[in-house]
């Protein structure tokens, strides 16, 4: 999951959904709380949570949506075939009731409830109509629409390296694309009848079960789909099946979720609020007020507040430190000098002193890491058990070796960054100047928005239109090591914005995708890591450290919030708040 500019150590986790307000450093308390929150109460014994969210939903369809902000909305909009357990953080059936596997691996029948309701909701008069029972033929229809290239999602190509037919889809030119090819047979998913789906993979694949919640093979509303086109997902028109609907989305302004109250009750984890508040407000310092005002129910720490929060005593109720699963890093771009050369890739992440940059340039909140996986996904190895680290003698050799000592001749390094992290590309300038030799000539750092980012590192862009490296992070969006080597781009074969060159490490993960023993597949993985991090390794990427953060969250608001969340979307629906003692501290 691209996380824009978004665990041996303790896992806590509240993600966006709850607290969507990860600030920028430099962020400080404001004097006076500029936006007033107005709350959306349909009756005066509601209860409501209050936030605020720091970006917009780009999408609510769950074909489309890639970014965290989206996928926690569609976690409670939309059911899954499974679900990760906010508490157990485990795969627990959801819309399937129960499934079963061919002895090849490759053929899943998944048995499904036949009591989950679509409804539409209107915000005018705030009702939602019935419109019918989810089916098998739902399920499919959203899997086969996951793979049309023509909706641009990141997710396709991910469903396609492992349903089969997929791959053929995803992968047709947009042109020669039709509605026939998208929703025929080429897509190896069927509905034998309205509580039955099979799914056949293009292999047996070891993570499949892991993948099962995954929002984009989440079911839609084909009627709706087709009769409102573009529209389909907007506020009035777009059909759910979870337990909140959608009352408003106003962009910059704010976004309102409200309870659907004929949900399934054992589809519910038993939370209590009634509407969810988003309100839009991307200044860190002006969300700490109105927490401090009691007019929010969480906020972050601004950076510049961090000591002053961890030290006062009122706050050390409501303080949690948060550990989430995203992995940040410096890309390399491998089709240009000088990070084509496995030397030189090498010695620019040997001279990062991750430690040094957790504690100055994220104020402590992080842990590093010199491998990408990260703990609590399967094939994980133990945090910073694999790879080199920080090591200025073996920088130094490795530079040599590519013809460059003491980084005499060396090409000048585009480094771009999305806003706000251009101080990790200096501190990394900074470490090449110290350890290496280079002079700060050579560097050349960019800010850019995250989504310029994204397509300027796209492998479709021209080499001499690319930069030399880039920040970037990944998080989960299922628990297997598969997500990581593969998905985020490492694997040659997989989206490669690196533009990698395939080698033996391809094999293996592909291997590892395909095995069934467990042990073997964690020795896979160990394996892989070993050849992209280790001394003799790849080095694709520079990894740099695993996000924390701190957040404050109100005594009257509780929930499971050191497990939900973990991967995939945040439950809504497994949150309470004491809305007489939040009442009372706002009249006080």
């Amino acid at each position: 999951m691209l996380k824009n500019a978004f665990r041996t150590v303790p896992v806590l986790a509240i993600l966006a959904a709850l607290v969507v307000t990860l600030v920028p450093a430099g962020f400080a308390m404001a004097d006076d709380a500029s936006v007033t929150i107005v709350a959306t109460y349909q009756e005066d014994d509601l209860v409501v949570l209050d936030v605020a969210a720091t970006s917009e939903i780009s999408s609510l369809d769950p074909q489309v949506a890639t970014d965290v902000v989206s996928i926690n909305a569609l976690e409670s909009l939309f059911h899954g075939l499974t679900d990760y357990d906010p508490i157990t953080t485990q795969v627990v059936p959801e819309l399937a009731t129960d499934w079963e596997v061919s002895e090849d691996g490759t053929v899943w029948t998944f048995n499904l409830r036949d009591d989950v309701m679509w409804y539409r909701y209107d915000p005018a008069s705030q009702s939602a109509e019935e419109l019918r029972a989810v089916t098998a033929g739902d399920v499919v229809y959203g899997i086969k629409r996951g793979c049309d290239p023509r909706l641009g999602s990141l997710y396709g190509a991910v469903v396609a390296s492992f349903i089969a037919g997929c791959d053929v889809v995803n992968q047709t030119p947009e042109a020669d694309v039709t509605d026939d090819l998208i929703f025929g047979d080429t897509t190896l998913v069927t509905a034998p009848d309205d509580t039955t789906v099979v799914i056949t993979l293009s292999a047996p694949k070891g993570f499949f079960l892991s993948v099962t919640p995954l929002w984009t093979i989440r079911a839609v509303h084909p009627e709706t789909v087709e009769e409102f086109g573009a529209e389909a997902f907007a506020p009035g028109n777009i059909a759910t099946n979870g337990p909140y609907f959608v009352q408003e989305v106003t962009r910059g302004v704010r976004r309102v979720f409200v309870r659907n109250d004929n949900h399934n009750e054992d589809l519910d984890y038993g939370g209590n609020i009634d509407v969810i508040n988003f309100t839009l407000i991307e200044d860190g310092g002006t969300i700490f007020a109105l927490y401090q005002d009691n007019q929010l129910d969480s906020s972050g720490v601004p950076a510049a507040e961090t000591q002053n929060v961890l030290e006062n005593p009122d706050f050390a109720d409501q303080l949690v430190q948060v550990f989430d699963l995203a992995v940040f890093y410096f890309g390399f771009a491998h089709d240009k000098a000088p990070f084509d050369d496995v030397n030189v890739r090498r010695a620019f992440s040997a001279v990062i002193d991750r430690a040094a940059f957790v504690e100055q340039i994220r104020q402590g909140r992080g842990v590093p890491m010199i491998h990408f996986t990260p703990p609590g996904m399967f094939g994980a190895v133990p945090i910073n058990e694999v790879g080199v680290g920080f090591d200025p003698a073996y920088a130094q050799a490795q530079l040599e070796e590519a013809g460059y000592p003491n980084c005499e001749g060396l090409p000048n390094i585009n480094i771009i960054t999305y806003s706000g992290a251009g101080s990790w590309a200096e501190f990394w300038a900074a470490g090449a100047e110290e350890h290496l030799g280079c002079s700060p000539d050579i560097f050349a750092v960019e800010e850019i928005e995250f989504s310029v980012l994204l397509e300027i590192t796209s492998a479709d862009t021209p080499t001499q239109d690319r930069p030399n490296a880039w920040t970037l992070g990944w998080g989960p969006d299922y628990a297997d090591a598969n997500n990581w080597v593969f998905d985020a781009g490492l694997a040659c074969e997989s989206g490669n914005d690196f533009l990698r060159p395939c080698s033996e490490l391809d094999d293996l993960i592909e291997q590892a995708a395909v095995e069934s023993d467990p042990a073997v597949r964690e020795q896979l993985y160990r394996e892989i890591e070993e050849g992209f991090f280790g001394p003799e390794g790849e080095q694709p990427i520079a990894p740099i450290f695993l996000r924390t953060d701190f957040v404050l969250v109100k005594t009257w608001y509780s929930g499971p919030f050191e497990t939900d969340g973990l991967v995939g979307g945040a439950h809504w629906d497994v949150n309470n708040v004491d809305m007489a003692a939040k009442l009372a501290a706002r009249e006080a």
